[in-house]
């Protein structure tokens, strides 16, 4: 197997990959409903402080979630993590049942009891598990596939982790499984460059981590992870060779959390003048030039940010007005 690598894609390109503006915007509005609601949750924890308990914001690292779920079919597994509400958002999650769950609220995806690091859990599309357990999705992931494969099922199961989650056991252990039994696991590390504080540069060995599909044997590509076409590309690609039965395959996308590693991290371990450096390379600014060097007007795109921000607010609003879970229905909550 080859690793391979998916630089940025010019917009002149475009319309040769088949990308219709149909697509095109499809993913903008995936993108920019994320920025909004992550920054509408920040404004919530740190300005109004009606929320509580951690949240892990996806801000910078849209192109991601917008790029892959645009490549999975409805019939598509997601395994998500504590960072999620992008990946809820991209997968069509809708909006004020995510804020309800962060609010603690009984109309959240997880009736408030499980916080947002659980709140990416909706399995009317799929969308099947959040954890908050580092890594831990991704021997669930090949469990998935397994159920899969041994249900003849034309389907992938897409399994999102950050780059310090490729540092455990957990990841060989689900990576080297799939590759085993050919399991139809895409494997997403987003890799944003820090775990916490930690460099990714100090923490792993071996010249990225999308470079260890070879040692499994599987097929790995290294994508520009702020591009959300390439990311759609990457991911097409491997949503096809997994449903074709040839097994799994390593994505490492490649972006940057603009933030810190959760609303109440300041980040002052980071140097500002990297931050700023990549300030410039906003997912959200990029692509929407590349939008209209390809066409696609302001007034299209203006359009659907205006309809994000309304969903969001509107998400709030429900949040706000929906009632808590009462206290007599925390037993039937217990399994166990």
């Amino acid at each position: 197997m080859t690793v391979t690598s998916i630089e940025g894609i010019a917009p002149d390109e475009y319309d040769g990959l088949g990308l219709t503006n149909d697509l095109l915007l499809k993913i903008w509005k995936r993108m920019v409903l994320i920025r909004h609601f992550e920054e509408k949750v920040e404004e919530l924890y740190l300005v109004k402080k009606v929320l509580s308990g951690p949240a892990h914001l996806y801000i910078g690292e849209e192109a991601i979630a917008a790029g892959v779920m645009s490549a999975l079919t409805a019939d598509d597994i997601v395994i998500s993590h504590y960072r999620g509400h992008g990946h809820a958002l991209a997968r069509g999650v809708p909006a004020k049942f995510i804020m309800a769950e962060l609010y603690g609220k009984e109309t959240g995806t997880c009736r408030g009891v499980g916080g947002s690091m659980h709140s990416p859990k909706y399995p009317e599309l799929n969308m099947m598990y959040a954890t908050a357990i580092v890594g831990s999705g991704i021997p669930i992931a090949a469990g998935m596939g397994l159920s899969v494969k041994l249900q003849s099922q034309r389907r992938a199961v897409a399994a999102f982790f950050g780059d310090g989650a490729a540092n455990i056991g957990d990841f060989h252990e689900g990576v080297n499984m799939a590759s085993i039994w050919k399991l139809p696991v895409v494997f997403v590390c987003e890799n944003n460059r820090y775990a916490i504080s930690m460099k990714v540069e100090n923490a792993s060995a071996g010249g990225g981590i999308g470079r260890r599909a070879d040692a499994y044997g599987i097929p790995g590509i290294i994508v520009n992870g702020n591009d959300p076409v390439a990311v759609y590309l990457a991911a097409k690609r491997s949503v096809e060779h997994a449903k074709a039965g040839n097994g799994p395959t390593l994505i490492e996308a490649q972006t940057y959390r603009i933030k810190g590693h959760g609303v109440y991290d300041m980040a002052q371990y980071r140097a500002k003048e990297e931050i700023e450096s990549w300030k410039q390379k906003d997912p959200l600014v990029t692509f929407r030039d590349s939008l209209a060097k390809n066409g696609v007007s302001n007034a299209a795109m203006d359009g659907l940010d205006r309809e994000a921000i309304a969903e969001v607010e509107e998400a709030v609003k429900f949040a706000e007005a929906s009632p808590r879970l009462r206290i007599e229905d925390l037993p039937g909550l217990v399994y166990a």
